[in-house]
């Protein structure tokens, strides 16, 4: 019903694209979000009702206050709320300070210590409309590089080819260049794999800009053991951890942490 309903909205689009190298499983299908993947977010915060969305709130502290939780964060002055519900990866809330460093008991906190992820790099290579960048596929899946997995001509993917918009090209590193150059200067990461894609797809143009991101929690690799979607830390007042870290890293995998999540609340509210 996500699908059917995030299709019929435009949302989402089946991917016709030509892909190289993808690995399809049976009686599976693959979609693209035409408008990028945060239209998909931006879709359903639309449907709440009148949910004000805050941005860049670094919290770094949890702790009880009154019957309430008290939410520190690194800018602004603290915050009281009911209800907290946590969906960024695991190793993050294990970073937390306050008193849920004590709420988490012992056996949650190895449950919660198991969880592994990987790690890689994300190169956006930006160019002027009227750009031609002359491959046959949208999308290719390398297995021979050291450095990179997959390049993404992401227009041509997503099918919102114009002569208006200039294309774009995405870049995604393997995860073991990821894990080696965790902690490499970014200039030089960069450098690494502009040279490696020169040697992929030497026909590249000059882009206009570049833009390097480090995905230090990437794809889940081993979920929270025995958690079906969620994990409660604490009830009174309610005090609650889920996202793709306790399922799968996957659209499906997001959606059963978030019904799992939903559930939970709705019955203690």
């Amino acid at each position: 019903s996500f699908y059917e309903e995030l299709l019929s909205h435009g949302i989402l689009k089946p991917l016709t694209a030509p892909v190289e190298g993808m690995v399809v499983k049976e009686g599976s299908c693959n979609y693209v979000a035409p408008q990028g993947i945060s239209s998909v977010v931006k879709y359903y915060l639309k449907q709440s009702a009148g949910a004000d969305v805050f941005y860049k709130q670094h919290v770094t502290h949890i702790s009880l206050k009154d019957g309430k939780w008290e939410v520190s964060r690194k800018m602004g002055p603290p915050e009281q709320f009911d209800i907290v519900i946590l969906t960024m990866p695991v190793p993050q809330i294990l970073q937390l300070q306050g008193d849920i460093v004590n709420i988490i008991n012992e056996s949650q906190k190895q449950q919660l210590e198991s969880a592994s992820y990987s790690s890689r790099y994300a190169l956006g290579l930006f160019y002027e409309a009227g750009t031609r960048i002359d491959v046959p596929w949208a999308a290719q899946y390398i297995t021979d590089n050291p450095c990179i997995r997959f390049i993404s001509i992401d227009n041509k993917k997503r099918n919102i080819e114009s002569p208006e918009i200039g294309p774009s090209v995405v870049v995604h590193t393997t995860v073991t260049f990821g894990s080696e150059h965790l902690d490499s200067d970014p200039a030089e990461v960069q450098h690494l794999i502009l040279s490696h894609l020169e040697r992929i797809v030497p026909s590249l143009p000059k882009p206009d800009s570049i833009k390097c991101q480090k995905w230090r929690y990437s794809q889940v690799t081993k979920a929270v053991p025995n958690c079906l979607g969620q994990m409660i830390l604490h009830t009174e007042p309610l005090l609650i951890c889920g996202g793709d870290g306790f399922t799968r890293s996957s659209f499906d995998g997001c959606i059963d942490s978030a019904m799992s999540l939903a559930q939970t609340v709705k019955s203690h509210l």
